[in-house]
């Protein structure tokens, strides 16, 4: 090596040096904030900043290791800094809450949710999967079929508000369009608008909730006071005028379960799993995902992954209406749907029923039980039967229970009465990845399996919210 490469390395060695506030960005947090690391090592976050970018920015939160910061300019802008399609979207004062990351391309929205995913997993839970899964990703627009919007009359402005709150405000935002719903709804926001504002319950209809179906875009108006008769008509010539949009009117007085259809009759609210001749009649206020077209490819993953054989017994844990169990039931020999409401047992087992009836490929052998999840024991476990597979779809609190649970059984085998044994294979699907990297740890460290495959699942395109889904399969006895 010559003197001149010894010089060469040792220039390459000097970080660069930027003016006085200067701050470079290393990477992207969770919540879609810039990280930056000042040169006493204290780390800097800052909302709207994007990976290799070198900005200025004014703190408004201080803590003894952080800083909070909204961006102030980009004196060295990203190359995947994109100009947001959405005029709502930024940081200014009023700009919508409902999306994290126009400003940045998609394809590096989802590297990063992957990149979240696996640090996820190795520093919560010290599992690293064997395999990357390709990322499911569908359309970047138009994907979100099921909303809430806040309904606010702002009398200083003259005008009543539909959409999303204000970024970090509970104010809601003024917007006029919306990129991410589809777009016959993005073209309602207006007329709501209009109507509310004629109405005499302008002041008590705090929410509409959307859910859209196929050939059905639902509207739950969430009304404080009983609306009269007068606003009850608004309510109908608005559905007639819109009827090509399939508006279809619900009212909810107090609760969820107070929800009820305005008019009787007219198209059912459902989805389709075209692939499993599956049709899923739902309530707008069920939970049902946000993006049908990304679910589709989900369940058909989840199964493929399972490797699910005509002659095998599955459990889908968290079963909520059967979105995973029926398409299952095309495919194994018997199913478990479990859920800890008795409401959605009932009613998965009504989905199943309607589901069955006139096939020409009878369904499997499904049975669906009620069962707090979160309170999981090793006698439960073992009392629900062995089965060859499971898949697990829990909320953003996971399944640590479940996980706990079959850890013991791994642990003291005397606990596995009545010949129970271990699913041979799980497959995980994530709303929440510290959570999936909590329960992945205790599969993998106390429960005796390998993480096979992990990969993240774009649900939410411009959001920061990652979906994903793991593959965890037993590992053989030691010798």
């Amino acid at each position: 090596m010559t003197s001149g490469d010894n010089r060469a390395m040792t220039e390459k060695a000097v970080p660069p040096v930027h003016p006085e506030g200067w701050l470079e960005i290393e990477s992207l947090d969770i919540e879609a904030q810039g990280v930056a690391r000042r040169p006493d090592g204290k780390v800097v976050f800052i909302d709207g900043a994007l990976p290799g970018e070198l900005v200025t920015a004014n703190v408004h939160r201080k803590k003894n290791n952080w800083e909070q910061a909204s961006l102030v300019q980009v004196h060295r802008e990203s190359a995947q800094r994109v100009r947001p399609r959405c005029p709502h979207f930024g940081l200014h004062e009023g700009a919508c809450g409902g999306c994290k990351m126009q400003h940045l391309h998609p394809a590096s929205q989802v590297a990063i949710k992957q990149r979240v995913l696996e640090d996820n997993l190795w520093h919560l839970g010290k599992v690293k999967a064997n395999t990357v899964l390709p990322a499911i990703q569908g359309p970047d627009w138009g994907y979100r079929w099921r909303a809430r919007f806040s309904v606010r009359n702002v009398r200083k402005k003259g005008t009543v508000l539909v959409g999303f709150h204000e970024r970090k405000s509970r104010y809601v935002a003024d917007i006029r369009e919306c990129h991410v719903v589809p777009k016959h709804v993005s073209d309602l926001l207006l007329p709501l608008r209009t109507l509310i504002g004629s109405m005499e319950a302008i002041e008590t209809c705090p929410q509409i909730e959307l859910a859209c179906g196929e050939g059905v875009t639902a509207l739950v108006l969430r009304h404080l006071e009983p609306l009269s008769p007068g606003d009850q008509e608004k309510l109908r010539v608005f559905a007639r005028e819109h009827a090509d949009a399939g508006v279809q009117w619900w009212l909810q007085p107090k609760g969820p379960d107070t929800v009820r259809l305005m008019e009787e009759g007219g198209t059912e609210l459902h989805y389709t799993l075209p692939e499993f001749g599956i049709r899923m009649p739902f309530r707008p206020t069920d939970f049902t995902q946000v993006n049908p077209h990304i679910n589709r490819v989900l369940v058909d993953r989840a199964l493929r992954l399972l490797e699910v054989q005509r002659s095998e017994r599955v459990i889908d844990w968290f079963c909520g209406l059967g979105n995973f169990t029926l398409p299952l039931a095309t495919r194994a020999g018997e199913v478990l749907g479990i859920e800890g409401s008795e409401t959605l047992v009932a009613r998965s087992r009504e989905n199943y029923a309607y589901n069955q009836a006139g096939r020409a490929e009878p369904l499997a052998t499904t049975h669906f039980e009620a069962r707090n999840l979160f309170e999981m024991t090793p006698p439960q476990l073992v009392a629900d039967g062995a089965a060859d597979r499971w898949l697990v779809d829990p909320p953003r609190e996971g399944a640590f229970a479940l996980a706990k649970a079959l850890a013991d059984l791994h642990q003291d085998p005397a606990l596995r009465t009545g010949g129970w044994t271990p699913p041979r294979r799980i497959v995980y699907v994530s709303c929440n990845p510290a959570t999936l990297a909590r329960d992945a740890g205790l599969l993998v460290h106390q429960a005796g399996y390998a993480c096979s495959a992990a990969g993240v699942v774009n649900m939410f395109p411009h959001t920061a919210h990652v979906e994903s889904m793991a593959v965890f399969d037993l590992l053989p006895p030691a010798p």
